[in-house]
């Protein structure tokens, strides 16, 4: 239809003029850390493949020997088709790597929290979020049909004012949380929010997307402080360190058959394909040998911080806050005419006035390029 032509067509000339429009650009990974763009060869700083498991040989080994075995797709949900082994396999495996009794797995990251949290909370609850959550966590929180209430970033005081005022006016109440925050790359207080969501009997649920892998031993961000955060809820991705591609939820063997009956984009979602949880698995295997490889990446961003003076890093995740978004794409320009892939982040993924440059640190980044890209944000970014 013209009309709706004409709404894109606007829609899209606002984004433009903003210097907030997106396009896709072809991109060929050629390894964990070089790519192909625009016919030039760059170092990415921009993958969540942490510790470079998408390309690992026995990773690769074990989806395609599953894919010879039971071919491409699961068919239907696992309600339908039936659960298949290799899932209850990996289950089993996240489970004892998070300490809890049981697990879930999910199609994505994304499904698992627009599923999890309205099959937690319905009428009559809450959900108390972080203000920086990733924008599947505030829509796991908008679909619950509960009542929605931000605390302020990392504020444990201001979360446990928050319970104190609204915990007696509703039946159930869930904390939500990332554990490593994807933009700013640092981590939510656990232990403390834990203590204060016991002291309030609410249920503290974190996002580990990307502190599995790569923190606390390679068991995420539960474990950052050294020891396991008293977290009931633990959820995270397959798709970053792990290299593969899913969701999860880590919980108690009730909690995880209550979500087996209630999550919607369990029961009609398509199941996640056998070879990504073979992958999974072997993958997982890995992190439990090599615990050392597994704390590389952090190791090469607090590297990275110490060159350019910025605050040391708390996860292979470092931010650049450069402000506006055309100078956030400038600065990007800059590294990429050196050989980096460092994309700009802009708004809405992060507030007005902070668009940035996001580095992710992998385990097979040189650290002869680390320092030279240190060498180079030093001289072309910070000091303007």
């Amino acid at each position: 239809m013209r009309s709706l032509d004409e709404f894109a067509a606007g829609k899209l000339a606002d984004l433009e003029q903003a210097d907030l429009r997106r396009t896709l650009v072809e991109t060929t990974r050629e390894d964990g850390i070089w790519v192909n763009r625009d016919g030039r060869r760059l170092l990415s700083f921009s993958c969540n493949d942490y510790l470079n498991l998408t390309q690992h040989p026995a990773v690769k080994e074990a989806a395609v020997a599953a894919i010879e075995r039971y071919g491409i797709g699961a068919g239907a949900s696992r309600l339908v088709t039936g659960n298949h082994p290799l899932l209850s396999q990996l289950e089993a495996r996240l489970a004892r790597l998070k300490d809890t009794e049981a697990a879930c797995v999910f199609g994505s990251g994304y499904l698992a929290n627009t599923g999890i949290i309205p099959a937690l909370i319905g009428h009559g609850g809450l959900v108390l979020i972080d203000e920086l959550a990733h924008a599947c966590l505030w829509a796991g929180a908008q679909l619950s049909r509960g009542a929605v209430v931000r605390f302020r970033h990392n504020d444990v005081a201001h979360l446990d004012a928050l319970l104190t005022v609204h915990r007696g006016c509703h039946d159930h109440v869930l904390v939500v949380t990332d554990g490593v925050f994807s933009m700013d790359g640092d981590l939510a207080p656990l232990p403390a929010l834990a203590a204060v969501a016991k002291r309030h009997d609410a249920w503290l649920l974190t996002d580990d997307a990307h502190g599995i892998g790569v923190l606390g031993a390679g068991r995420g961000s539960t474990y950052a402080a050294g020891s396991r955060a008293e977290v009931p809820l633990q959820m995270g991705t397959l798709s970053k360190a792990i290299g593969a591609y899913g969701g999860y939820l880590c919980a108690s063997s009730a909690v995880i058959d209550l979500i087996r009956n209630r999550a919607r984009t369990l029961i009609y979602s398509t199941a996640l394909p056998p070879a990504m949880a073979a992958a999974a698995i072997a993958a997982l295997d890995l992190i439990e040998r090599e615990p050392d490889y597994a704390a590389l990446p952090l190791a090469k961003a607090r590297h990275f911080t110490r060159l350019t003076n910025l605050p040391e890093a708390q996860s292979p995740i470092v931010p650049i806050v450069i402000g506006e978004a055309t100078a956030a794409l400038r600065a990007a320009k800059l590294l990429a005419d050196d050989g980096f892939l460092v994309v700009a982040i802009r708004p809405p993924t992060v507030p007005e006035g902070t668009s940035r440059l996001r580095l992710a640190f992998t385990a097979q980044h040189p650290d002869a390029e680390v320092e030279r890209l240190a060498q180079l944000v030093r001289s072309k970014i910070l000091a303007h």
